[in-house]
């Protein structure tokens, strides 16, 4: 089944969380898209926070032909092949994800193509464009800079979720807590829709109502993340969040040890 983070894909800049410095009405990268003139960019944040689906609607406003690629399964190869494809089209659009992956001679194989329009290329990035992109490309590149996400952009993700995407609606949820969903994830909005999921399967109804409170949340989290959590790296976000639940102010975080 396709992840929720997937089916609630944004489809359009009025529909992305958060980022509204850069896709906000009147802002530099709007006005771009809006006159269908963009250029090469490096889209730099944490994970989660709209590089892809940035990437996506550019190329759905536009009607472009649309090529991507991680810098994590592809090489020089690929970049030749999809450069090579490009050059029968016109106003091609690369996405590279994770970008910063790529080497020096990987990313030089980008640079003729980039400097002759033949692709626009949106290269995303997690680590610090100037330290991780050839200075070559990077000029030839505007760095748009992604913040992570608010704690309202996050809820207001949830409730957008339960609102519209069809499986949800079947279980008739009622979002009574959200902070140890929110501090499990990070900030990071497909991590907060995956667990979510995750969470409402999960979730035995009461009275026909899926009930999602911190408890639930931290409970679920622990039995089902940890089983597949090879590194660790989950586990150690849900103490984590126990402890910030349990430490915080709000009166509706979780207060009881699992």
């Amino acid at each position: 089944m396709t992840p929720l983070a997937e089916r609630i894909r944004p489809r359009t800049l009025d529909d992305l969380a958060g980022q509204q410095h850069l896709t906000g009405k009147g802002s530099i990268l709007r006005k771009a898209i809006e006159n269908g003139k963009i250029p090469s960019m490096i889209l730099w944040g944490p994970p989660g926070t709209g590089k892809t689906t940035i990437a996506n609607i550019i190329a759905n406003t536009l009607l472009a032909p649309f090529y991507t690629l991680s810098a994590i399964s592809s090489g020089v190869k690929e970049v030749r092949e999809v450069i090579a494809e490009a050059q029968t089209k016109t106003n091609s659009i690369l996405f590279i994800d994770e970008i910063h992956r790529f080497n020096k001679g990987q990313q030089d194989a980008l640079l003729g193509a980039v400097e002759k329009g033949v692709v626009t290329l949106i290269g995303a990035t997690t680590e610090n464009p100037s330290f991780e992109v050839n200075s070559a490309l990077l000029s030839r590149s505007q760095v748009y800079v992604l913040k992570a996400l608010e704690a309202t952009d996050l809820v207001q993700l949830l409730e957008t979720a339960i609102a519209k995407d069809e499986l949800l609606k079947q279980k008739n949820i009622e979002l009574k807590e959200t902070t140890a969903l929110l501090n499990i994830s990070g900030g990071d909005a497909r991590k907060l829709l995956n667990l979510f999921e995750l969470v409402t399967d999960s979730i035995t109804p009461e009275n026909g109502k899926v009930i999602v409170t911190d408890q639930k949340v931290m409970e679920i989290a622990q039995k089902k993340i940890a089983l597949y959590d090879k590194s660790g790296e989950q586990h150690y976000d849900i103490i984590s969040a126990f402890i910030k639940s349990i430490r915080g102010s709000d009166p509706n975080a979780y207060q009881e040890p699992w």
